[in-house]
């Protein structure tokens, strides 16, 4: 499905997402035209989904990172869909996760300190729908946060 220049831009792109078309085609060797044609096959075949800014949360005062292991009231025919939709709804969940096995959902959830957290835990967490267990795992370090691939 992918030949190798298009790893290498992949590659590129990973490095220094800032890269300009010019920068890039330069790089690999290409016209900025044929670049483009390539960067456009990539994007339809669903492989480059976009460009996106990575945002320090503790720089902007968001200290607390709480991971929420959830267990959903599977006998709820809506269970999943219910809760993940209301969940959606709390600006402070960063990342919604399903899974299968006893843990149904995780969430990441961000605030700017514990009280904030307990704000945020008491009156929109335990008030989202069909919860049948929950579990609070309070992060203190990442050791690795890498979404580059190996191309």
């Amino acid at each position: 499905m992918l030949d190798d220049l298009d790893r290498r831009i992949l590659r590129l792109m990973q490095q220094d997402p800032t890269l300009s078309t010019p920068e890039l085609a330069e790089r690999t060797g290409l016209s900025p035209s044929r670049l483009s044609r390539r960067l456009d096959k990539l994007r339809e075949g669903g492989i480059l989904r976009g460009v996106r800014a990575v945002i320090d949360w503790a720089t902007l005062g968001y200290a607390v990172e709480v991971s929420l292991r959830v267990t959903l009231d599977k006998t709820q025919p809506r269970a999943f869909d219910d809760f993940i939709a209301a969940a959606r709804e709390i600006a402070e969940v960063v990342e919604i996760q399903t899974f299968l096995g006893r843990v149904d959902v995780r969430l990441s959830v961000i605030a700017r300190d514990m009280a904030h957290y307990q704000d945020i835990y008491r009156a929109r967490i335990l008030t989202l729908p069909h919860i049948a267990d929950i579990e609070a795992l309070m992060h203190v370090a990442r050791i690795k946060s890498d979404e580059s691939l190996p191309l």
